[in-house]
């Protein structure tokens, strides 16, 4: 299992990534991208198979990333990890392809529950 974890802060990066091996998840490997440009670039050359995107991102956010993906064809599971819960967000995230969200902050439990059923 690969995932990418695509967040301008590479202080949340590394939280998700923490919680997602504190949640148990049997991961190979986790990348970084640090805006969805870089997030599309390493998708198009890694094929992760779990995608955890940010929303509010420089160069390109997290619903554009999104769109952008799915135009290109890419069926990866996308989950939002963002502060942004508002119910409308979330429909609009998830009309546009994305599979879920979490909010922050999160726990290694929100993690496993919300996550799991990528993990199979």
């Amino acid at each position: 299992m690969r995932v990418l974890i695509v967040d301008d802060s590479s202080v949340m990066r590394k939280i998700v990534s923490r919680g997602l091996r504190q949640a148990g998840f049997k991961i190979d490997e986790i990348l970084e991208a640090g805006d969805g440009q870089k997030g599309l670039a390493t998708q198009a050359q890694k094929k992760c198979d779990l995608i955890l995107s940010d929303w509010n991102m420089p160069n390109m956010d997290g619903l554009t990333f999104v769109k952008e993906l799915r135009k290109s064809g890419d069926k990866t599971p996308i989950v939002m990890v963002t502060t942004e819960g508002g119910e409308g967000k979330v429909a609009e995230a998830v009309q546009s392809g994305a599979n879920g969200h979490i909010k922050k902050p999160f726990t290694p439990d929100t993690l496993r529950s919300t996550l799991g059923q990528f993990f199979k």
